[in-house]
């Protein structure tokens, strides 16, 4: 999470140009009726909204101006399908927003780091999955839950940097060199986490998973050989 102090005013303008067309377009495609006739969606909806507020709490804050917590956005991406994620991190977003633990001005690039990025990244990843229609449940684990997962911290991590350097408002510290292995320290427990959210998931409440094709990834065994 970025600081609105160390972006400068054409970062802070493109982020909200680039974040409120992706909220319109998740508002749009969300499915409204579903969401209002379904009680269990509507908890898992804002059930999944307080986790992220609160994971999203539990961060570091730094005195140059950037904040490091965990994202989460994979899993809730597989558990709410991507239109809904969306909107739900941007609730998230807003919670923040009314604690003062987030800047307004700079909540669209935040949004597109935290929220856009990793979204589409995970949906990227299984629509891929998918295509391929493995049998394997460790396939849907590992490549929807575990891979996306760390993918995300590396691309937001990089962008996040890419803005700072760009803008040159902020200093950049001497051992970046150094930052690749402190890039290890930082995805895998992105990826365990969010992994094992999926893999429980998975096992104790697969109809809650929206891109999990349970038809498919637990039919018995013998059906196969019947064919």
């Amino acid at each position: 999470m970025i600081s609105a102090q160390v972006l400068s005013g054409t970062s802070l303008t493109l982020g909200w140009l680039g974040y409120v067309p992706l909220l319109l377009w998740a508002a749009s495609r969300a499915r409204w009726v579903e969401l209002f006739t379904d009680r269990r969606r509507q908890h898992l909806l804002f059930g999944t909204v307080f986790c992220l507020f609160a994971l999203w709490l539990v961060r570091r804050d730094f005195d140059t101006g950037v904040s490091y917590h965990f994202i989460g956005m994979t899993a809730v991406t597989l558990l709410l399908d991507w239109p809904l994620a969306v909107l739900g991190g941007f609730m998230a977003q807003l919670g923040l927003l009314a604690l003062g633990r987030q800047d307004l001005a700079a909540l669209g690039v935040n949004g597109l780091l935290l929220i856009g990025l990793p979204v589409l990244i995970t949906e990227l990843c299984a629509i891929a999955v998918e295509r391929a229609q493995p049998r394997n449940l460790f396939v849907y684990i590992f490549c929807s839950g575990f891979f996306p997962a760390a993918l995300t911290v590396l691309v937001c991590l990089l962008a996040g940097l890419g803005i700072l350097w760009l803008d040159g408002r902020f200093a950049m510290p001497e051992w970046l060199s150094d930052f690749v292995g402190y890039l290890w320290l930082m995805m895998f427990p992105e990826a365990f986490i969010n992994g094992m959210v999926i893999s429980a998931l998975v096992v104790f409440c697969p109809e809650w998973l929206e891109t999990f094709n349970r038809t498919r990834y637990l039919q018995a065994p013998w059906k196969d050989d019947e064919h």
